[in-house]
């Protein structure tokens, strides 16, 4: 498990670097939106795809509301506690080029994890458990605790900025399993949690851009 952590690493490293990596990364999103369009299209019309994506579905327009704000709401917590712990300026610096990245993100990784990374059909204890469980993958894989470089031996980083930071992107995880499974989404439509997550990216971006921590 911990070979594929380091290259998601090394690659969300490159990305924040490389345009054409980045490029890559959009283009995937679009592709896998294209597939989201037309399977929701096929539901829509009475015509569900067997074997559509994940969650291709319409959830209440209160849903999509309800996981923006709560998204938020755990930003506003994240840059609160970033401030009292006094370990803000301790954030890494982002090409503003990235933000393409990071807001294709909103597809790409609740396609993964909220679409696949996700035990169904075995029990109320299973679904919570994979959902709790693959929350704690989802944090750990955007290297918060651990930096790895070709070659070279893996490093832990045991510090405040470190943990809280990684609590954070689980505590978002967890939020947007809640979004896909909970009873008040029983279609598991997981365009809801595509929102939530989309505009949590943005609104670190925007964090970052008044904080300074991106380079224009």
């Amino acid at each position: 498990m911990f070979a594929s952590l380091f290259e998601l690493d090394a690659c969300a490293r490159a990305m924040n670097e490389s345009p054409l990596i980045i490029l890559l990364y959009v283009g995937i999103a679009v592709y896998m939106g294209h597939l989201y369009w037309h399977d929701l299209r096929a539901d829509t019309a009475g015509q569900p795809n067997p074997k559509g994506m994940p969650g291709a579905t319409l959830a209440a327009p209160r849903l999509y509301l309800t996981g923006l704000i709560g998204a938020l709401l755990i930003l506003a917590i994240e840059t609160g506690g970033e401030s009292a712990l006094g370990i803000s300026a301790e954030q890494s610096d982002m090409v503003w080029f990235f933000l393409f990245a990071s807001l294709s993100a909103g597809i790409v990784e609740e396609v993964i994890f909220r679409g696949f990374l996700v035990v169904e059909h075995k029990g109320r204890a299973a679904l919570m458990g994979s959902c709790i469980g693959f929350s704690l993958l989802f944090a750990l894989i955007h290297g918060h605790l651990w930096t790895y470089t070709a070659g070279e031996a893996l490093t832990w980083v045991f510090t405040d900025k470190a943990f809280f930071s990684t609590a954070i992107l689980m505590a978002n995880s967890l939020w947007f399993y809640a979004l896909r499974f909970g009873p008040w989404n029983p279609k598991r439509s997981i365009f809801p949690a595509m929102l939530a997550h989309t505009g949590s990216n943005l609104g670190v971006f925007v964090v970052k851009l008044m904080q300074g921590h991106v380079i224009l």
